[in-house]
């Protein structure tokens, strides 16, 4: 796409033509120039746009005290456009330690996130000099191509997409068409604040380089199309060797097949397949401790490598990557009368009791001694329906390959103080219902199957 001198709303127009049709745009409109442009010739072009309703949305971040007052600005403008405004308000405040550009970040696009529906398009005013310093903040972060190919001018979001028409298109013509158009919008103090990694790059860093190559914007752009084609061309050669490192289970990979690969291609394909998962992605330290500390690992060992947000653990010749998981109480006793749903602590899901024939546990169970869940505590022991003989909970569990860090996960159904179910998995032989009786079997929705 070629870079603009002057911005018009045919331009506009002709952009948007390559975007998926929507029922609605959304903008994001924070009240500064930029989005205020957008939201402005995006009106203009309404008689182009019959099938489409235009709509903005402000997230207020709560972070100046002016916020408010902002928020009432931005309804005011659009009002006078004759464009409904949604205000949503979220709680961005950085915690010790914390990045506040990436909190709010963060924060933003989760109330995005929750505002899309099916088809519909979130366009946002990130322009050309936008893209040049998120090249020169990822090159100063190490980034790779996925880091360096930038700010995407479409790409499919939540339910619908994010569209960024006005990439090719510098500050200063955005500006000069909001002066022309008589626009007012608002400077957010914060912008100018040095303490910002972006705001540092703007203000003290990118001036004296454009002095000295005035095309600096353009070629940086240039540099984020180029990642993007390599990035490209990575993902093309991660989908081939994804198909054959992946085990059946969806998040896991098979460590054996990872590794006859030759390094370069371990990384693509492990940050690929983070990507996939939704997961963040790893410094290249950590992609180098993942090779290292879990490909490289005994067999018999069970390595964990952690980084914000994701986690990635070894159990025999599987590789697996999750969120991080919630903190579990395993002391909890759950009382439980199988009438009704039963929510289990730390994002386990549910339980429910169907009523089955032939299988199960004994229906009449429920009248012998009263039932509860717990979770493992180490040292139990139960006799599978079908054996002859208790086993270990510890040696079942390695005989079906259950993962360690998911052991102490798994619901066990108590009746009375003896064990009679490790939900998902087996039936105690002494509860279990015989061929022509009435059984329960117990459904964990959101962690398991059923017994």
């Amino acid at each position: 796409m070629k870079s603009r001198r002057d911005f018009s709303p045919s331009y506009l127009l002709e952009t948007l033509k390559s975007f998926p049709t929507t029922p609605r745009y959304w903008i994001a409109y924070s009240g500064g120039c930029d989005s205020h442009v957008l939201l402005h010739a995006l009106v203009s072009l309404r008689d182009s746009l019959t099938s489409t309703a235009i709509a903005a949305v402000h997230i207020d971040h709560g972070l100046s005290p002016d916020s408010v007052k902002w928020s009432r600005h931005c309804a005011a403008q659009c009002d006078q456009l004759g464009v409904p405004c949604e205000v949503i308000r979220v709680d961005a405040k950085p915690r010790t330690g914390q990045s506040p550009e990436a909190v709010a970040r963060e924060a933003r696009y989760r109330a995005f996130t929750q505002l899309l529906k099916e088809g519909e398009g979130l366009l946002m005013a990130h322009h050309r000099d936008d893209q040049a310093e998120t090249v020169l903040l990822q090159l100063l972060r190490g980034a790779g191509p996925a880091g360096l190919a930038a700010m995407p001018v479409f790409s499919p979001y939540a339910k619908g997409f994010i569209g960024r028409p006005l990439l090719s298109v510098s500050r200063t013509a955005i500006r000069r068409y909001g002066e022309h158009a008589g626009l007012r919008w608002i400077d957010d103090p914060s912008n100018f604040d040095k303490a910002f990694d972006r705001n540092y790059l703007r203000h003290a860093v990118v001036p004296p380089l454009q002095t000295r190559w005035p095309a600096f914007s353009q070629t940086l752009s240039r540099v984020a199309r180029y990642q993007a084609e390599a990035l490209q061309l990575c993902d093309s050669l991660a989908v081939r060797d994804l198909r054959d490192v992946e085990a059946t289970a969806r998040g896991v990979l098979v460590v054996s097949e990872l590794l006859g690969l030759d390094s370069a291609r371990q990384r693509n394909v492990i940050r690929f397949w983070l990507r996939q998962l939704c997961l963040p992605l790893p410094s290249a330290k950590t992609l180098q401790c993942i090779q290292e500390e879990a490909l490289n690992a005994e067999h018999d060992s069970v390595p964990l490598v952690e980084w914000r947000g994701a986690q990635i653990r070894r159990y025999r010749d599987h590789l697996f990557a999750m969120a991080p998981l919630p903190l579990l109480d395993t002391s909890r006793t759950l009382e439980w009368d199988m009438e009704n749903a039963l929510s289990l602590p730390a994002d386990l899901g549910v339980l429910r009791a169907r009523t089955v024939s032939g299988f199960g546990l004994r229906q009449e169970i429920g009248n012998i001694e009263p039932m509860t869940i717990r979770f493992r505590q180490g040292g139990e022991r139960l006799q599978p329906a079908g054996r002859d003989h208790s086993h270990a909970l510890k040696k079942l569990f390695q005989e079906a390959g259950v993962p360690p860090w998911q052991r102490s996960r798994v619901p066990l159904l108590y009746i009375g103080v003896r064990l009679a179910a490790v939900v998902g998995f087996w039936i105690s032989e002494r509860f279990a219902a015989k061929e022509g009786e009435t059984g329960t079997v117990v459904v964990w929705e959101g962690g398991g199957t059923e017994s």
